[in-house]
């Protein structure tokens, strides 16, 4: 048995496994870049796309504005906590859990990320 701060980890295909980490992280993050296109077109094609000819940004209703900051971010701190759950789930069953550990982490700051950049925007 190693030691949990040694980095010589041994996964042979089993709980924790780096390309199902990979592929969650990146499809959580693809999740939340689709529902951001997804209400921006909506801001920009929808019922309330007039008001916006002389705002900043595309996005200038309020049902949109409010839809653009949550649920994306909500995606995004779902999927990081579900990571977590995750790396506790593997480190129970004796696995490689830094690798769902650092998808959590990498969630988690995205989420972050895009919340400071949307804040921003949405506040003008």
């Amino acid at each position: 048995m190693t030691d949990d701060v040694e980095k010589r980890w041994h996964d042979p295909g089993g709980s924790g496994g780096v390309r199902r980490a990979a592929l969650f992280t990146v499809s959580v993050i693809v999740s939340a870049l689709v529902v951001m296109v997804g209400c921006i077109m909506w801001a920009a094609w929808g019922p309330h796309s007039g008001q916006c000819r002389d705002a900043a940004f595309a996005v200038c209703a309020e049902p949109e504005r409010t839809i653009l900051l949550v649920v994306p971010s909500a995606l995004l701190l779902l999927g990081g906590l579900f990571a977590f759950v995750q790396t506790y789930r593997v480190w129970r069953k004796g696995g490689t859990w830094p690798i769902w550990q650092g998808a959590g982490w990498a969630l988690l700051a995205s989420m972050v990320i895009y919340m400071s950049m949307s804040l921003s925007v949405l506040s003008r």
